[in-house]
């Protein structure tokens, strides 16, 4: 079976990588995105999955591109690819582009569809604080994240995930699912089931600023803020005219007398620095500055020996 791959982010590659060592899968070529510049220097730098493309060898075709347009078609047809495998790829493909493709396109979409259709299923899982999410291969349909089910398979949560490690863990599941569920699909007995549309949810992108804390909202619900956007777009709140990040936190099961939200109350030797909220006390322990190194609380608090008492806020004064 000849497979074009469609896919950017590092949560791609492990599937990427299995497809690669799988039996009877040749990878006709890879789409990703463009290069894009990072590091001090803006060095342009490909994409995780086109990086891991140019490693498995030389001989994959790596088609990077924004626009899938009629010259990209041209490009893939020459490729002779029979099925589409998307997954993180962030685009929608058209019905001119799946007919390029004798057996149809599927995608991995990180979630319980019809449960967050979207582009960020992990981070409202995390969110919302759900207690189970999961891994759906779907059948690529015209409308985002709406094609039948093909295969789907339940993930506990423990509550303490972030977006990083909750990423990772769907990563080698899907890595585990796709395999079987591609056999199945060469010997004509993947049957897939459609999805009830009338209990569909959508997650939206993110922004940068959807990471600044109101610190009138309970402690529970902004744990989970640091959680879901941990490694980006970071949480970040404004200590005396200075942004500050907050890496990592929990909800205090202790006891101190609360003041007003955004209220350094002071430490608790084992859970860090305590912040009064909306509704509870966040305790926590990795902070940083904007444009310094993170630190612990313990050598935050060593610089920063006002800290104790002082207002966190949402804006600058």
């Amino acid at each position: 079976m000849r497979v074009l791959f469609a896919g950017s982010p590092a949560i791609a590659v492990p599937v990427f990588e299995t497809l690669c060592r799988e039996d009877g899968i040749e990878i006709a070529g890879v789409l990703t995105n463009p290069d894009t510049a990072k590091g001090r220097n803006g060095t342009p730098q490909p994409t995780e999955v086109g990086e891991a493309a140019a490693k498995v060898s030389p001989a994959i075709p790596i088609l990077k591109t924004l626009k899938l347009d009629a010259a990209l078609r041209e490009q893939v047809a020459a490729l002779r690819p029979e099925l589409l495998i998307s997954f993180a790829y962030g685009k929608l493909f058209s019905e001119e582009f799946l007919a390029l493709f004798p057996l149809g396109g599927i995608n991995v979409h990180p979630s319980l569809l019809p449960k967050y259709r979207g582009p960020t299923p992990i981070q409202a899982a995390i969110l919302n604080r759900e207690a189970v999410t999961g891994i759906t291969v779907q059948k690529l349909a015209k409308e985002l994240d709406s094609g039948d089910i093909l295969a789907q398979e339940q993930l506990q949560l423990t509550g303490g995930e972030t977006t990083a490690a909750l990423s990772e863990v769907v990563a080698h599941k899907a890595a585990i699912m796709l395999p079987v569920l591609l056999k199945n699909i060469a010997a004509g007995n993947a049957c897939g089931i459609p999805q009830n549309h009338s209990e569909a949810t959508f997650c939206s992108k993110m922004k940068r600023e959807d990471g600044l804390i109101d610190w009138n909202k309970g402690a529970a619900e902004i744990d989970a803020m640091i959680r879901a956007f941990t490694p980006w777009p970071l949480c970040r709140t404004i200590h005396k005219e200075k942004e500050l990040l907050l890496l990592k936190a929990a909800v205090y099961s202790g006891e101190i007398t609360g003041g007003h939200p955004g209220t350094v109350l002071g430490i608790d030797k084992k859970d860090g620095i305590l912040v009064q909220t909306g509704e509870g006390i966040l305790s926590v322990t990795e902070l940083q500055y904007q444009a310094k190194k993170a630190l612990g609380w313990r050598d935050f608090l060593n610089g920063a020996r006002d800290f104790t008492g002082s207002l966190l806020t949402m804006r600058y004064n």
